[in-house]
């Protein structure tokens, strides 16, 4: 009997710690603007990968290069985009940064872009099969892409630094243009991000 009073004075104390934990884990999700930053934390993200595309592509096609094929070629110069290598200490979404390239090449309307070698393949079995399906006067021929004139590569590369509640972590984007025609190096930027981050206690 005695215990049976014990577990029923207990019950009421166990059910409001119940009710204080949920309370405690109730989140709430918020719609915002996708153009807007929110900086949770001093790890790249798609604001930094936005910036840094456009940044770069404007510095691209500022040096004499572009002049240069224009007043030889007559024509916009083709570009593409090949491997950016994450060789930082996070995990990045390259490919998210590959289509910010990608997209301000395009919006530029100073070059023209070419797709990379996987999607050449769709489009190519595509081609085949129009060949087979499409009429005549629908149908596109092969052997009528264009080649790329330039191609564009790098690295992201990161280091941190922290004492105490204080971390720095810097972030350095380092990508280069190549004629394709002589390997020669027509362009080189470089592009640095410093994140400062602060906790009231010790440790991240």
């Amino acid at each position: 009997m005695k215990n049976n009073r014990t577990l029923i004075k207990f019950v009421p104390f166990a059910v409001l710690a119940t009710l204080s934990l949920s309370a405690c884990k109730s989140t709430k999700v918020e719609r915002i603007d996708a153009n807007q930053e929110v900086a949770l934390s001093d790890k790249w993200n798609g604001k930094d990968s936005q910036l840094v595309a456009e940044a770069m592509i404007s510095d691209m096609l500022s040096f004499p290069w572009v002049n240069d094929h224009l007043k030889n070629e007559g024509s916009r110069p083709a570009i593409i985009v090949q491997t950016v290598r994450n060789k930082s200490h996070q995990h990045i979404a390259v490919d998210t940064f590959l289509n910010d390239l990608k997209r301000a090449i395009l919006r530029s309307g100073q070059a023209d872009f070419v797709a990379n070698q996987e999607i050449r393949n769709e489009i190519r079995e595509e081609r085949k099969d129009q060949e087979l399906n499409a009429s005549l006067e629908t149908q596109n021929e092969m052997g009528q892409e264009q080649g790329a004139d330039y191609a564009l590569s790098g690295t992201i590369n990161s280091f941190v630094d922290q004492q105490g509640g204080k971390r720095v972590t810097f972030y350095q984007v380092d990508l280069r243009l190549i004629d394709m025609t002589s390997n020669r190096e027509v362009w080189n930027g470089q592009k640095k991000i410093q994140k400062l981050q602060e906790r009231s206690g010790y440790g991240f």
